[in-house]
């Protein structure tokens, strides 16, 4: 039996950007099948969850969800399941789930529209290849987004195989996306009135590539194209492997003005057993140098991290390494979490695992010294100028949020301003997580 073609469909993000510009890309492609986005999964014909396989709580949500998407007249929209989880669980999300109709992995979501087909016809809709052939080429072109901050990948994939991670097996081998699509991407989304762009890959300081001239360019030779674009007035990247921060790139750091002042550069421990357990290829020296390169081009440059707490065999003293090299970087921003064995992956298989209650224990002190260095590095701010792109609108009238280089957020009283503008303004207060600012009428220096 034939059902009937969906018009109307929601797409619902879980995890890294990355995840967010597929998002963005395969509603771009129902868009462009003659669809209408709706508001919630409530109004769609169609419900796109959209997975990360990260940790094992977002598989689980991803479960919760499809449940919550029974309505209360007993009907149901097509459900897909695209991303990470669809792409490692593959057949088993739809025995598990009866409701799924659609199962895509990450790397053949361009072929959505096909699958929906299939689906409608009453036939087995699962697609989790990882064809050789980029995907990119089947999209659609970028559609206008009306936002001043744009998110572009340029690099999926990983070969890097730490053992904790499932990214080389849901997202594939390292490819990298070719120059003359990345900046055709990026005028369009530039056109669109984007004036922020974040470089987005798995390992995007992996990506290299062939330029018009057909010279071998790496990642800072991409940012350096996009310097010269008119309109873009802000370049960020995430996230890096500290193993391919090249002394090109570092270089960049200092001498491209739109390359903004913030590095995201995972460590995930301090001790170096733990890091060679890990398969990470640096040790806890070769990452400090690394950062002090890089603040020997850009002094005010602002560091995140990744951290993980609790690998199998981490001892205190291990620990306390992690803690010592946080003490060390003094990070602006940073993401820590608990470890959490992924089927398939080499450390849920290792000896001695870490009990729960010493892992809480752990990721509560760690928490706690990171969240005093950024609550720190915000309070520097208090009394400085610095201009700000304004992203969203605040909680009260006339209140707008905007970004600071350092990817501080603002809350800032703007009257007569509005989403998209650059504006200086004066730092006149600062909590853990934001700043505070009042417009000045001088320009930011």
């Amino acid at each position: 039996m034939t059902r009937k073609k969906p018009q109307t469909f929601h797409v619902k993000s879980f995890g890294c950007q990355m995840n967010v510009y597929d998002g963005e890309r395969m509603s771009e492609m129902l868009s462009a099948e003659g669809m209408t986005a709706a508001q919630d999964s409530t109004d769609a014909d169609i419900v796109v969850l959209n997975t990360c396989h990260i940790r094992e709580k977002a598989v689980d949500k991803v479960y919760s969800d499809i449940g919550r998407l029974r309505r209360d007249d007993g009907t149901r929209p097509m459900i897909a399941v695209a991303g990470c989880v669809a792409q490692a669980e593959g057949a088993e999300i739809p025995r598990r789930a009866r409701e799924v109709d659609i199962v895509v992995g990450p790397q053949a979501y361009h072929r959505l529209p096909f699958l929906i087909e299939k689906a409608r016809n009453g036939e087995a809709a699962l697609d989790t290849d990882m064809p050789a052939a980029s995907k990119f080429g089947a999209l659609p072109s970028r559609a206008m987004q009306k936002r001043p901050t744009a998110f572009l990948t340029v690099q999926e994939g990983c070969d890097k195989f730490c053992t904790y991670c499932v990214v080389p097996y849901t997202r594939g081998a390292e490819i990298s996306r070719p120059w003359n699509a990345i900046i055709d991407e990026a005028k369009a989304l530039i056109d669109g009135g984007a004036c922020e762009i974040t470089l987005l890959g798995q390992n995007v300081n992996a990506w290299t590539g062939d330029d018009p001239a057909g010279r071998a360019q790496g990642l800072d030779g991409l940012i350096r194209a996009l310097d010269t674009l008119p309109g873009l007035e802000r370049i960020r990247y995430t996230t890096s492997h500290p193993n391919d921060m090249t002394d090109g790139l570092i270089a960049a750091h200092g001498d491209v003005e739109k390359l903004m002042p913030f590095l995201h550069l995972p460590v995930q421990s301090g001790s170096d057993p733990i890091l060679k357990a890990m398969n990470r290829s640096h040790s806890a020296k070769s990452y400090l140098e690394v950062l002090d390169k890089v603040r020997g081009v850009r002094p005010d440059i602002a560091l995140s991290g990744d951290f993980i707490v609790g690998f199998p065999g981490e001892s205190e003293a291990d620990f306390e390494a992690t803690m010592q090299i946080i003490r060390d970087v003094h990070y602006a921003q940073a993401y820590s979490f608990k470890y959490s064995p992924r089927p398939g992956t080499p450390a849920a298989t290792m000896a001695d695992q870490i009990p729960a209650s010493v892992m809480d224990e752990r990721l509560q002190r760690l928490q706690t010294l990171l969240n005093e260095q950024q609550y720190a590095f915000n309070q520097a701010s208090v009394g400085k100028q610095t201009s700000i792109l304004l992203e969203r609108a605040g909680r009260r009238p006339g209140q707008l949020v905007g970004k600071t280089p350092w990817l501080q957020s603002v809350h800032v009283q703007a009257d007569g301003a509005q989403i998209g503008d650059m504006i200086a303004v004066d730092i006149i207060s600062a909590g853990p997580n934001s700043l505070h600012g009042e417009i000045v009428k001088r320009k930011a220096a």
